[in-house]
Parts: structure tokens; C-alpha cells; sequence
């Protein structure tokens, strides 16, 4: 049956533009509906101008944190009736900018609830793989050193396996080089880009991976599942759609998808 407008979902997009777009595309395919009266509501607002680098204020390049922009931006989605949303980029949940986010947001009265991606993705694994030991993790270098998915993961009880620093480098560069990387050429995503990734998730199958978090959100831009199915690829982006349509409208989220539904029990 047809939903209500005023549970709207909020995407707050962005970082980089195409990651907002495929997190919509997400909601759609786990969004359980056979007409578009069916279909939730969604509200995507991308301003990539407005937002600088988060790397480099975490790091203490620049002093602007792009939480002031990122909360302003949620503050719009909350105006534009979303009453929870989600944030399609893994480093701006570095408490620095997520905690500040939902501060600014709260202190002008504002109520939407900015879902945490890489926390949704933990609860996930916990709750429907209970028989993955050891994760690998796939993400830009900042991700890595801010140990933004380790720390989690390993306070859910999972071994953390990462890639040694050549193919860390080789999967920064295929995110970010502006020839071939996932930033300048996602949609599609150019055949070397694919192959460094599927290297890499090998790479970390090697290194006693049981499951493979995919953990920037340009990386599921690429193909990889049909070629990899040898463990779970696990896309946060993903389990972040599912979760905020369970937040808001549970009768409409399609049952697990086969690739992961299978590793259930495996």
C-alpha cells in the first residue's frame, strides 16, 4: 500500500556525488514495492561545493570542519520532512565531524536521526554472520589511519585484516587517481579499477579474510560480486539502505539478498 510523504528518508549526499546517487538506488532495489505509490519517499541534497575534504581536517591540514556544512545540509533534509537520514561517506563518521553533525543539528531544534553507517554495517555482521571470524577492510588511507572500521569491529569481538601498505596504496590510488580512479570515472567503473580492487580483495582472502567490508563508498561503484563470490563483500552504503528503511518503513524492506542471505549460515 502506498507509504505516508511525511516519513521521508534523507540522503546527505555529496561525498562524492555518485556515492549519494547509488545510496537512492540502494533504498530503491531494498525497498519491497511493485508500484511507484509503493516506492518511499526519498529527498537526496548534494552540494560537493560546499563541503571540503575530510581528510584533510581530520588531519589538521585545514581548521574548517565540514560538519557546520554537512549539519546545515541535514538541517534542509529535516525542513524537506526526512525524519532519518544517512551520510554515503565512511571518513565524515569520524567522531570529530559525525558527532559534531548531530550536535549542530539537535541545537537548532531540528529532530531527523543521522544513522551511522559504519555502526549499521558491525550491527549487520553481528546480527546475520555469525560465523565470520575475521574481516577484512578495503578503504582510502585516511579511513585506515583513523582506524574508523577497526575499532568497531574488534569491539564486536571480529579479528581485523587489513592490506599490506603497497596495496593499501594501490587502493587509495584507485579511488582517487584522476585517470582511472573511482572519483573521476565510477559510472562506469573503468576495467582497471575493477581488477586493482579484485586484487586486493584476493590480497586480503590470503591474509585469512572471511568477509571483505568495502569500506569507501566509491568501491561498490565497481562490479565485483559476479567475480568474487568466494566470501561476502560486504557494502555499508547497502546495509545503510536497508536500515534506514527499516527505521522508518519496515513493511516495505525486501528480505536479505541472496549473495549475503546465503553466507547466513555457511
Amino acid at each position: 500500500m502506498p507509504v505516508s510523504e511525511k516519513q521521508v528518508i534523507g540522503v546527505l549526499g555529496g561525498m562524492g556525488p555518485h556515492a549519494g546517487v547509488d545510496l537512492v538506488d540502494k533504498i530503491i532495489a531494498q525497498t519491497d514495492a511493485s508500484t511507484d505509490q509503493e516506492h518511499v519517499p526519498v529527498a537526496l541534497l548534494s552540494y560537493p561545493e560546499r563541503l571540503v575534504d575530510r581528510s584533510t581536517f581530520l588531519f589538521g591540514e585545514i581548521d574548517t570542519n565540514p560538519a557546520y556544512a554537512l549539519a546545515d545540509i541535514l538541517r534542509r533534509l529535516d525542513d524537506a520532512g526526512a525524519v532519518v537520514a544517512g551520510m554515503p561517506c565512511n571518513t565524515a563518521h569520524a567522531p570529530a565531524i559525525f558527532d559534531t553533525i548531530v550536535q549542530e543539528t539537535a541545537r537548532t531544534g531540528h529532530e531527523v536521526q543521522l544513522l551511522h553507517m559504519i555502526e549499521e554495517t558491525v550491527q549487520f555482521m553481528q546480527a546475520t554472520m555469525p560465523h565470520i571470524q575475521t574481516v577484512g577492510t578495503l578503504s582510502t588511507q585516511a579511513v585506515y589511519e583513523l582506524k574508523l572500521h577497526r575499532t568497531p569491529l574488534e569491539d564486536a569481538g571480529f579479528s581485523v585484516v587489513t592490506p599490506d601498505p603497497v596495496m593499501r596504496e594501490l587502493v587509495n590510488t584507485t579511488i582517487f587517481d584522476a585517470s582511472f580512479g573511482l572519483k573521476a570515472q565510477s559510472h562506469p567503473a573503468t576495467p582497471q579499477a575493477k581488477q586493482n580492487l579484485l586484487d586486493a580483495i584476493q590480497h586480503l582472502i590470503d591474509r585469512g579474510a572471511d568477509a571483505v567490508v568495502l569500506g569507501c563508498t566509491e568501491l561498490p561503484l565497481a562490479p565485483l560480486a559476479a567475480d568474487m563470490d568466494l566470501v561476502p563483500l560486504i557494502d555499508p552504503a547497502e546495509i545503510l539502505a536497508r536500515a534506514l528503511i527499516n527505521a522508518v518503513h519496515p513493511n516495505h524492506l525486501k528480505p536479505l539478498p541472496p549473495r549475503l542471505a546465503t553466507f547466513q549460515t555457511a
